[in-house]
């Protein structure tokens, strides 16, 4: 591992090693020349593949002939800003520390500064991290109206690093938390970037919608039904580890009861639902399009299903607000009875009215009869009975 240039007398030795370190003498007729070389190691744990949130964890190692120096270590990041580290153990000749949790963003070329003020010492140890991972956030909510398409989609930072070995993953849906979990994609990317994806059974109808160049794992839901909202986590497995990324997908329906046309002078109630809780910050909206400023009712504080009770025909709008912006709007047109509609329904309510009088007419009217006639009959039982009484008397006359 070593040779010798002659001609300006260099020593020249590579793939160095801890165990090179020392003072190397150069012996010219009786001249000599001591150096002393001083060699450090740094090592990354995974070989410096990592996925999203792992913790990386760096060892520093020295050797030198002279009494090792007290360092001090400082580390820059692929954007050249400063990271302080957890020291975790130092001696004079092994110092570890672990970083925070990386992010995606962290990929590239990190830098470590290697400092001693005696011996003076001041090297830069340049070094490699890979970090795959998804660039959407650690917990999405998508809101979706029902009988919508929505695509979920999360992108993967596999394009921006050269990752050396394929990985696997999968894409579950579950209702709630505690609830199980149905397998809707099977995917694996190969260490040149393509992805293959293989669609598995499910309760509702999915596609996989045709991808950019860059690395998306999307599912399409062409029509949303309320019962389809719930998680949707996305699985990245690499080497036996995994990360993982979430969607909520959140669903509004409206209804009205009831759901014909209003009527002059009569009530009808609309309801907005959401599928899902709501954030602090979030609340539902009920209002008139182009109605007066008391057209409307909010929501309180974690309501989930909001009713109001209108009088007047209109297009109605629920929207969801959050952060004082609309995420989604979902319209109820309620119409007017036609005036024809009304009339019937005003004769109805007539005719209804006068033939219950009449039904009570007659009633009245036969309850009379029926009293008088058994008046009339008691009156001719009590005739009979006063004959029979008297009949003895009028013979003996």
């Amino acid at each position: 591992r070593a040779d010798i240039k002659m001609e300006n007398k260099q020593l020249r030795v590579w793939n160095l090693k801890l165990s090179d370190a020392g003072i190397y003498t150069c012996k010219y007729g009786s001249h000599e020349v001591h150096t002393s070389l001083h060699i450090f190691k740094l090592t990354v744990s995974l070989d410096g593949h990592f996925l999203q949130n792992e913790v990386p964890e760096l060892i520093l190692m020295q050797n030198s002939p002279s009494p090792l120096p007290d360092l001090s270590i400082t580390l820059f990041n692929s954007n050249n800003n400063r990271v302080t580290p957890e020291l975790q153990n130092k001696t004079h000749q092994k110092y570890t520390v672990n970083l925070k949790k990386l992010e995606p963003t962290d990929s590239g070329t990190w830098l470590c500064q290697v400092h001693s003020d005696s011996p003076l010492i001041n090297q830069n140890i340049s070094f490699a991290l890979k970090v795959l991972g998804f660039q959407n956030p650690g917990l999405e909510r998508k809101y979706a109206t029902a009988d919508s398409t929505v695509i979920l989609s999360w992108h993967l930072n596999s394009q921006k690093i050269q990752w050396r070995a394929g990985f696997t993953g999968q894409l579950n849906w579950r209702q709630q938390e505690a609830a199980n979990a149905h397998e809707l994609l099977d995917f694996n990317v190969t260490p040149q970037g393509q992805l293959h994806e293989t669609k598995k059974s499910s309760n509702f109808l999915v596609e996989i919608p045709e991808r950019e160049a860059e690395i998306i794992i999307e599912v399409k839901l062409p029509t949303v039904h309320f019962n389809h909202s719930g998680q949707y986590q996305c699985q990245l497995e690499y080497q036996g580890r995994h990360v993982q990324s979430k969607i909520e997908l959140v669903v509004m329906k409206v209804s009205a009861n009831p759901d014909g046309p209003l009527s002059r002078g009569a009530n009808m109630t609309l309801t907005c639902q959401v599928s899902g809780p709501l954030p602090p910050n979030a609340y539902l909206r009920w209002e008139r399009v182009n109605g007066t400023n008391m057209d409307f009712k909010n929501s309180r504080q974690h309501e989930v299903k909001l009713e109001v009770n209108i009088s007047a025909a209109g297009l109605w709008s629920c929207h969801l607000i959050e952060d004082n912006d609309r995420k989604i709007s979902l319209h109820y047109h309620v119409e007017e009875a036609p005036v024809w509609n009304n009339y019937v329904i005003i004769g109805a309510s007539v005719g209804g009215s006068l033939l219950m009088f009449a039904l009570g007419c007659l009633c009245i009217i036969s309850g009379i009869s029926w009293h008088r006639k058994m008046q009339r009959t008691k009156r001719m039982a009590q005739a009979r009975q006063y004959l029979l009484e008297n009949k003895t008397c009028q013979c003996q006359q």
